[in-house]
């Protein structure tokens, strides 16, 4: 029988109770060990929080181990957990899915099936969207999950080639680009990665008007996916580009309109912000014409596509400074 462990960083959020109680009633061959990595910074005092996530797991508690990564972001918390597996393989769960009723089964077939050289198996994500309107910007970002390479939300590893590459990079120290990374490392060690059939549903997260904005801190850790990987690291991965460039030239537009009227050349600042303006209502209607264009999401939209581009342009040149000196990921010779 193959064996596998379950690895779930978690902030102790609200979603966690049912990340667990879905697993628990997930039919099949149980997991030999259920890792749960407490990454909040505080004291381990605040353990009560968990005790009620905990309960829903019935017999599968006494499996059940819990640690604390202080804090240190998704990556250690993976790596911290993986530590105390012992099992040949290693799936690691985000707190805030759902597995599928089937799950356990459909898993153990998944790497039962895995040939030799198959060092990763990836599950099936499902994000439920609403029937009667049109999504947000928030939701739709959400849905890009279903189409996402190698994401943490359901993937199972090999535990030896996790041990054999160092496991996750914990210069990443948020929920983004850590699980490429990784994948890339293990595909240039010579391992294979595949889709597998397992179903894990991932529900939208309620979430502030702001997320937008403040995802744009993953720019920083495109950076650092730039130089371990080279400038190809999208191709490899299979990502998306994205609009850094965009969000890059809108910027110096508009640096550029407040520099020239500062130098008293108004006839060129007006040029310069016509130029701004322009590509910040190309943003906004690109994120707007999709949605259900309520006064709620089209406020949000205008406001946020004025300051996503300064932001994400920002947190690209920061990660791109402190990642300067990292030396780029070698390949494992076949």
């Amino acid at each position: 029988m193959t064996s596998y462990a379950v690895v779930i960083p978690t902030l102790a959020r609200d979603t966690l109770a049912d990340c667990l109680a879905a697993l628990a009633a997930a039919t099949g061959p149980r997991p030999e060990q259920i890792v749960l990595v407490d990454d909040r910074p505080g004291p381990e005092a605040e353990a009560g929080a968990l005790e009620y996530p905990l309960g829903v797991l019935g017999d599968l508690r006494a499996r059940t181990v819990v640690l604390h990564s202080g804090g240190r972001g998704p990556a250690a918390a993976r790596n911290t957990g993986l530590r105390a597996v012992t099992a040949s393989w290693t799936a690691f769960l985000d707190d805030d899915v759902q597995v599928g009723p089937h799950w356990c089964d459909q898993l153990v077939q998944d790497l039962t099936e895995a040939a030799p050289d198959t060092g990763a198996v990836q599950g099936v994500i499902a994000v439920p969207l609403p029937g009667e309107r049109r999504p947000t910007d928030w939701e739709r970002a959400t849905a890009g999950l279903a189409r996402a390479r190698w994401i943490t939300a359901d993937m199972a590893y090999r535990t030896e080639a996790l041990k054999q590459v160092g496991g996750f990079d914990e210069r990443f120290t948020r929920a983004f680009r850590e699980d490429a990374d990784l994948a890339l490392r293990v595909l240039g060690a010579g391992w294979r990665i595949r889709q597998g059939r397992r179903t894990t549903r991932h529900p939208v997260r309620p979430a502030s008007r702001w997320v937008s904005l403040t995802q744009q801190r993953g720019n920083a850790d495109d950076a650092l996916m730039c130089r371990l990987h080279g400038p190809d690291w999208w191709e490899k991965a299979v990502a998306p580009r994205g609009r850094i460039r965009r969000h890059a030239a809108v910027t110096a537009a508009a640096a550029a309109a407040l520099a020239l009227a500062a130098a008293g050349r108004p006839r060129a600042a007006a040029l310069a912000g016509l130029g701004w303006a322009a590509g910040t209502a190309e943003f906004a209607w690109a994120r707007i014409a999709p949605g259900p264009r309520t006064r709620y999401e089209v406020t949000t939209m205008l406001v946020t596509s004025a300051l996503i581009p300064p932001a994400a342009t920002w947190h690209r040149l920061s990660g791109a400074w402190r990642h300067r000196n990292a030396p780029a990921w070698q390949e494992v010779a076949a």
